[in-house]
Order: structure tokens, then sequence, then C-alpha cells
């Protein structure tokens, strides 16, 4: 059976994510409490038809929350059914935002400011946040971008390999990719900043591509990014991770990092991999 855990920031769009997946084709439960996984789970298996597809809501609002559910999730796995957890997030800006435009409390709140809860439920939900084999940050998405993201990543599609690649180029002086899984620093090659009729230009731009793939040393950092990304997606696939996003940074997150991110991406594509490419700072 294949089950997925929602959880994640109160606030954050899991709702809206129990929704989408229930749009391709997932049975849906929110707000399951913990400690009754494994017998809803039961149920499902030796229900009249028999449920292939199962996603469960589960937030701070289960009471005895950590002890309960890893304890179920490990009993899960054991069985031998495919689980993951999809965890979704947002900046404390975001939250404080959209619990103000909702005005609604949060399950937190009590002699607690807004935010001094939100910072309480990051600290208690991290444990899930690192066993999670999907992470989506909210933070700059609008609502039916959230959803299709969400739909895209549990469709079925037989002819994909089963993981999203992202390939992202950010720059260094805004501070790194939070959301990473790989990143690499590209600010050692030659920085067309410095040449003026590139500068207003981006790595989005064909001069701006050739000259920095003009040099050996950004064709022997390509080549050698290449075959290490190569390398270890297939891992990555067998320990169930459905989601790697593969960053390149350079200074200002324009030129070097976003050709290298451009093209690295446009390789995987190449390759039969669901791509995207994003470009933070360009």
């Amino acid at each position: 059976m294949n089950i997925v855990i929602v959880t994640g920031l109160s606030g954050a769009g899991k709702s809206s994510a129990m929704k989408s997946m229930e749009d391709v084709g997932y049975y849906c439960v929110d707000n399951l409490p913990p400690v009754l996984i494994s017998k809803f789970i039961e149920i499902c298996q030796y229900s009249v038809e028999e449920l292939e597809k199962i996603a469960l809501g589960i937030d701070i609002r289960g009471g005895a929350f950590f002890e309960d559910f890893h304890a179920g999730f490990q009993e899960l796995m054991e069985k031998g059914h495919d689980c993951k957890i999809v965890y979704v997030e947002a900046s404390d800006e975001s939250l404080v935002k959209r619990y103000k435009e909702l005005r609604r409390p949060h399950p937190l709140a009590g002699d607690h400011t807004l935010l001094e809860s939100i910072q309480m439920e990051r600290v208690m939900m991290q444990s899930l946040r690192d066993s999670a084999s999907m992470i989506i940050d909210t933070t700059n998405m609008g609502i039916n971008t959230f959803r299709n993201v969400v739909r895209e990543k549990f469709l079925d599609d037989n002819n994909q390999p089963k993981i999203t690649i992202i390939t992202n180029s950010f720059g260094f002086k805004k501070g790194i990719a939070i959301d990473s899984d790989l990143v690499f620093d590209v600010r050692f090659l030659p920085n067309p900043f410095y040449i003026s009729d590139l500068r207003e230009l981006t790595g989005n731009d064909q001069p701006v591509q050739d000259y920095v793939m003009g040099f050996e040393e950004s064709q022997v950092f390509f080549d050698k990014t290449k075959d290490l990304i190569t390398y270890l997606i297939p891992h990555y696939i067998k320990e169930g991770k459905t989601e790697l996003v593969v960053s390149f940074g350079c200074t200002g997150g324009r030129h070097r990092s976003v050709t290298m991110a451009n093209l690295m991406g446009e390789y995987l594509k190449k390759q039969n991999y669901k791509v995207y490419i994003r470009h933070r700072d360009s």
C-alpha cells in the first residue's frame, strides 16, 4: 500500500496539499490521531475494496504526537508498506502574515505571541522534518502553484523515474538556498560581471553562457558535477527520495550559477528525468 503522511507547520499549506492529493486519486484523512494510524491502515487493507493510495494529514493537534507517530510509522514500514513523509513549511514572516489575514488562533496559542507559537511548533516538529522524504517550502508559492506542484509530484507516470529534480541558482550574498540537497559553489569561475557587455545580462542569455563555458575549468567542473549527480540519483531513488534540489551558487546569483543550473537542468531532462529549473536571484 502506498501511504503518504502529510505534515508540517500550521498554516504552511497541509490542507491544500491534502486536497491536491485527493485530486490525483489518494484516499485522504486529515487530523488522524497518530496512535490510530496502524489500526486505520489495517481496516483499509481488509475493507471490501482495498485502498492502494492513502494520504494521512498529521499535525501538532494530534496530542501525544512524536512517540505515537514514530512508533506507528515504523510499524507500517516493517509491514512492507511504501511510506513517505511530506513536510510542508514556510518562513516565520509568511506564517505570521497568513494567520493575521485568516484571523485564526495558532494551535499552540495561549499566553504566547503568534510568532512565539510558530517558533515553538518549528522546534517540536523538527524530528518529523528530519524524517521527511520531501520538504515543500510554500513561502513564495501562490495557492494554485503549490497545489499544482503537489499534483505533479504524485501523479502516476510509469515512464518517468520516481524523482523530481530541481536545478536551482542563487547568490551567496543573499544567503544560501536553504532547501538545497546538493550545493555547488561556482565562485571560482571567471565572473561575467566584470565584462561591461555582459554585466546587465544573466546566465539565461547565450553570450553569458558562452563566456562562462569558454574556460577549461568550467568544462571540467560541469563534466565532473554531471557525473557525480548522475551517479547519485539512482541511489537517492533507491532510498525513497522523491525530490532532489541541486543548487549552484555564485556571488550575485545572476551569471555563473544561472548558467550552470540551466545547463545541468537541460542535461538531466535529456536523461528522461522530470526537471524544473529555478533561479532565485536572477
